[in-house]
């Protein structure tokens, strides 16, 4: 067996690590806020998210395509999968430490960071190679600040549409009318989730498959698809208690129909940069921006701003954070490969 072959295999499964860490690490993003409004009973929400997620990938080709292409260009032969290796462990440490303190920050930008740091690393080492930087901030940086912003503003105005819209409701009816509506809303959020995050894992492995010259073109097989989409789905279904927690109740305490606000809110910013622009935003970043727009429509004084700043501060760290893990990763690998 060559050794591309191998390091093409060593990749593909670190990529499903990485995807399994997603799973558990974003099952937030799907179903946090039905979980604290007790729409859906916990393993039921995980159940579902896990079936939006296996999907909504089958529609992130164009998310897949832009984490395969756009982001770097890798340097040739076995040295590329190193870089692809080390970008992808700098990304799952990222995410377990963001895990372990509750912290929704976003795997995709742990996974470019980590991108970036690999590559970085061998082109001080004298490898060939580039880092794309106009790519990164045309479909990184730009979709990275805009998207919370969206999706705050569109939080923000989704919730008074339904305050108004209901104001003459009877509010226990309208909180048993929202907890089945957000059955649906949630069931959104899973699939917009599952067209980003199960999307970029496919890029990785495309671009390994490409590499070792298993394949020759950017098409996906449906064994990537159905492989990615099936590790992030048991992850996801295996659950990430710590974040789903900081999202439904440390930023606000939701109700039914802020629930709901914020998970339609979120799930149209995820479907229109998926298959509008195939951009790869967060879908942390989106949800929790449209949390915090929910609940500023109540008061401002409702939304814990200390604990969307602590997320803030892990969003601003995670692109350096998960490249200088990768950066010295790839330095270890280095020594020991030669």
């Amino acid at each position: 067996m060559s050794a591309l072959l191998i390091g093409a295999i060593v990749v593909i499964v670190m990529t499903m690590v990485f995807a399994f860490t997603n799973g558990f690490h974003d099952a937030a993003n799907a179903i946090a806020t039905s979980v604290s409004t007790r729409a859906l009973p916990p393993r039921v929400a995980l159940l579902m998210a896990a079936l939006g997620n296996l999907v909504g990938s089958f529609f992130g080709a164009k998310v897949a395509g832009t984490v395969g292409e756009g982001i770097v260009a890798l340097p040739t032969g076995t040295k590329s999968l190193v870089v692809v290796f080390a970008g992808l462990f700098g990304a799952v440490a990222w995410n377990l430490i963001t895990w372990y303190f509750g912290l929704p920050a976003s795997s995709s930008h742990s996974l470019i960071g980590g991108l970036v740091g690999a590559t970085l690393a061998a082109l001080s080492l004298g490898l060939d190679g580039q880092v794309l930087w106009s790519g990164i901030l045309d479909k990184v940086i730009v979709p990275m600040i805009i998207s919370p912003v969206i999706g705050l503003v569109v939080g923000y105005l989704v919730m008074l549409a339904v305050m108004w819209t209901f104001r003459r409701s009877a509010p226990g009816k309208l909180n048993r009318g929202f907890r089945y509506a957000q059955t649906g809303s949630a069931a959104l959020m899973a699939l917009g989730h599952g067209m980003q995050d199960a999307a970029k894992s496919m890029g990785i492995v495309v671009l390994a498959l490409n590499i070792s010259g298993m394949q020759h073109d950017h098409h996906i097989p449906w064994w990537v698809y159905l492989l990615t989409a099936g590790v992030m789905a048991a992850g996801t279904y295996s659950g990430g208690w710590r974040v789903i927690r900081t999202l439904g109740r440390r930023i606000i305490h939701l109700d039914p129909p802020q629930g709901f606000a914020a998970e339609l809110s979120g799930a149209a910013v995820l479907f229109g940069a998926s298959m509008g622009f195939g951009v790869p935003i967060s879908t942390t970043h989106t949800i929790t921006a449209a949390i915090m727009g929910v609940g500023a429509t109540k008061r401002l004084s409702a939304v814990r701003w200390g604990v969307a700043g602590n997320i803030v501060i892990a969003w601003v760290l995670t692109l350096p954070a998960a490249g200088l893990f990768a950066l010295v990763m790839y330095y270890l690998a280095h020594l020991l490969l030669g």
